[in-house]
């Protein structure tokens, strides 16, 4: 593979995953599913569970509470091209997450618009942090795309965080 290809593909699997992330950061959970193939997976190996094809991802993420707000830092995003339309990557994270948060309207997405009437609920739970990473793996459509075939979410740490 061309260096110059190489570097292209490694940076749009780089972008994908940041996209992923702030789609759900900006409460946009739905279009999620459309970063996945059509016959992608996300898998939590802790209990087991796995989510399969694009349409159940998307009625997985569409499910997700209206009042779920999350805000997420990445790092270390190493990608590795296996192929011309194969890429590997490893991630880490740091997810902090509440429900009904009412810090989460600046620069939010639509589902906490800081223009509405009403402001939004306290807390109704501590924040929770959670920290972990990801394995994934990408494909290049024929149209040149690159997409998530498989994540598999990686949390060997998470939970509520005390109030200061």
């Amino acid at each position: 593979m061309d260096p110059i290809e190489q570097l292209l593909a490694e940076r749009a699997c780089r972008r994908l995953l940041l996209d992923l992330v702030r789609s759900l950061d900006l409460d946009e959970p739905a279009s999620v599913a459309e970063l996945f193939t059509e016959d992608g997976t996300w898998t939590w190996p802790e209990g087991d569970r796995r989510i399969t094809g694009r349409a159940a991802l998307r009625a997985h993420f569409d499910s997700r509470p209206a009042d779920r707000h999350t805000r997420s830092l990445m790092s270390s995003v190493h990608v590795e091209v296996v192929s011309p339309d194969t890429a590997t990557a490893t991630s880490y994270f740091t997810t902090f997450r509440v429900e009904h948060d009412r810090t989460a309207a600046v620069g939010a997405g639509p589902r906490n618009d800081p223009r509405r009437s009403e402001p939004p609920a306290p807390p109704a739970t501590e924040p929770d942090i959670r920290i972990g990473h990801y394995e994934d793996t990408l494909r290049r459509t024929p149209d040149g795309t690159w997409l998530l075939a498989a994540r598999t979410l990686f949390l060997p740490s998470g939970g509520p965080a005390p109030l200061l």
